[in-house]
């Protein structure tokens, strides 16, 4: 129960000599951003994996705050890394197929140039005199290193927190250079609320008596206290409010029993007490101030024009990975910066993973199955390797294929091939409630333009991106703003409808959005449904459809009639009606609103 209790994003990283960490030194100098400069700059870091002949399976991590470069084992035997749930033989970064490099970032404390490095001018550690750098600086000093490993392109970059900052900028600066970013739990900037708690954390460091102006590396531990507090201070954030109560409720005034200076009262206390602790243990303060500012400084832009402005020129293929319980970096950030990747027509996939564990999501296996395997999957396509997932995958919710989670009649979906038929190749489209993407797979084939989906359950979306394509997750219920209009030539709306509850803010954005819509749904007037609702008296059950009354997704139970009575009086024109009898698999002509279990509209304004 102990090891339970004191489990956290930090419970693998120790002081331990990282012994398989190589370092290069660049004698160049490095003119920093915020001024001044480093004489030069040594980088440490560690790969996995082997560099192909073609040395175009390069993938680089970047780190968070505490980070550093053993991102995981080398071997059985080797101490575990800090994100060893997701890099590995076999794992979503597969060092069996990718060359990994993760370096120490510059600042840190673990081999890079950072204020406890020798300045050269002085004899003595940087400490306080160590300048201020930036998230720009860090990257370029990573773009040294990829040169000298003779890494022209990297397959992807893929980190979070602080380490997401470092893909935004690979990605916005040197997008030549990136095939693919993945950033995870990560912000245009910081929120002014994350931005105060660094604030603090940093007060506490400086007030702290033993902190010495920065240059304490000749006497004592330096400022012990105060870097733990900093750290206390950032383990809330890192939580969530669900996390905390399963965490510590139960025994909320039962503490346990851990050696620390600091309160221990209640269980969260001795919790705190013992990550401030054992943090100081193998973090240096001033490095902690240094990454912090550096963090607090990043700023991509305030507003959607002036990301627009950074995004621009960026031709990479993007992952957007937010958690639902991050308060440190919100949700809504991620959202910012997908809205602004779907404005300019950009290749991005987003996913706001269901999670109560708050910051840390990214960093624990709680939710693995979902943000691993949209990794793994995201770098696949972008390597071209079309793997089957691995046999311990989790079933999917979906994992019939063909079958939308709203489609009430069949497993094969009929009606896609008449869909098919209504958009002319190349055209671009859009799938409303794209499920696990088989329409669109079918259209990506044919080589249409540009194609992509919008859905709403996560482990549909895992499906999506498995088929290489791009898909944000969305309630269509909440609109559609980020899309522009007349954005595509087609938006596809099939066998969603019935599940829709505001339809006519839904079918507004499809017209909107779309030079024509497609919609398609069941028609609850078909004679069997009628059959068994007058003659048994029961709500319709049988062979064609998966739900009972009390577990059926759908909300509304229209029919062909209905649907034209509602284009008349809305003004919608209907283009075309296709109505099916998917039973005996042919178009019906004769009393569609009788003989049709499924339509299909093409509308437009």
């Amino acid at each position: 129960m102990q090891r339970e209790f004191l489990e956290s994003s930090d419970a693998v990283r120790t002081a331990q000599p990282l012994k398989h960490a190589q370092s290069v030194t660049f004698d160049e100098p490095l003119t920093l951003e915020q001024g001044g400069h480093l004489p030069q700059v040594t980088v440490a870091y560690e790969t996995y994996g082997t560099l192909s002949a073609a040395h175009d399976n390069a993938v680089l991590v970047c780190h968070a705050l505490s980070g550093d470069s053993h991102v995981a084992r080398h071997q059985a035997g080797d101490s575990p890394g800090w994100w060893e749930i997701l890099v590995g033989p076999g794992k979503p970064i597969d060092t069996d197929r990718y060359f990994v490099i993760c370096p120490n970032i510059l600042g840190g404390c673990r081999g890079t140039t950072g204020p406890n490095s020798i300045n050269a001018e002085t004899g003595r550690p940087y400490g306080s005199d160590f300048p201020v750098v930036s998230v720009g600086d860090m990257v370029e000093a990573q773009k040294r290193l990829m040169d000298h490993l003779g890494i022209e392109r990297l397959l992807a970059v893929v980190g979070g927190s602080l380490g997401g900052h470092m893909v935004l900028t690979w990605a916005t600066r040197f997008s030549d250079r990136v095939a693919g970013a993945a950033a995870l739990a990560t912000s245009p900037r910081l929120t002014s609320q994350a931005l105060a708690f660094d604030v603090v954390g940093r007060n506490a460091i400086l007030r702290d008596p033993a902190f010495d102006g920065g240059q304490y590396y000749d006497h004592g531990s330096g400022p012990a206290v105060g870097l733990a507090l900093a750290r206390m201070l950032g383990h809330i954030t890192y939580l969530s409010q669900e996390a905390m109560t399963q965490k510590f409720e139960a025994q909320r005034q039962k503490p346990h029993d851990v050696r620390s200076e600091f309160e221990t009262k209640f269980a969260v206390g001795s919790y705190l007490a013992y990550q401030g602790d054992k943090f100081v243990e193998r973090f240096d303060a001033n490095s902690y101030l240094t990454l912090t500012m550096a963090m607090d400084l990043f700023d991509l832009g305030d507003t959607q024009q002036k990301l627009i402005e950074k995004f621009r020129g960026c031709g990479t293929r993007w992952l957007l990975l937010s958690f639902s319980s991050d308060w440190l970096f919100p949700p809504f950030q991620s959202q910012e910066i997908v809205d602004t990747l779907i404005a300019l027509n950009r290749p991005v996939t987003y996913c706001n993973v269901q999670s109560n564990c708050g910051h840390d999501a990214f960093l624990l296996s709680n939710e693995v199955d979902i943000y691993g395997e949209m990794v793994r999957a995201f770098l696949d396509n972008l390597s071209g390797r079309k793997d089957a997932p691995p046999k311990d995958a989790p079933p999917q919710s979906a994992a019939r294929g063909d079958c939308s989670p709203t489609s009430i009649f069949h497993e094969r979906r009929l009606d896609y091939d008449s869909i098919l038929e209504l958009i002319p190749p190349g055209a671009s489209v859009l799938d409303l409630g794209c499920s696990t993407g088989e329409l669109l797979a079918r259209l990506k084939l044919r080589g249409d333009a540009r194609i992509m989906g919008v859905e709403q359950d996560q482990r549909a979306i895992v499906e999506c991106v498995r088929r290489g394509l791009d898909v944000v997750q969305a309630d269509l219920n909440q609109g559609l703003s980020a899309f522009a209009d007349r954005q595509f030539d087609y938006v596809v709306l099939s066998q969603t409808l019935q599940a829709v509850m505001d339809v006519e803010k839904v079918l507004a954005d499809v017209l909107r959005i779309g030079q024509r819509g497609i919609v398609s749904f069941p028609n609850f007037a078909y004679w069997k449904l009628r059959g068994q609702l007058a003659q048994q008296g029961r709500a319709p059950r049988a062979s064609m459809l998966r739900y009972h009354w009390y577990d059926t997704p759908n909300v509304r139970f229209l029919t062909i009639a209905d649907f034209e009575e509602f284009c008349r009086d809305k003004g919608i024109r209907v283009q075309r009606r296709i109505a099916l009898d998917t039973e005996t698999d042919r178009q019906v002509e004769d009393n569609p609103n009788l003989n049709a279990d499924i339509a299909i509209m093409v509308i437009s304004q």
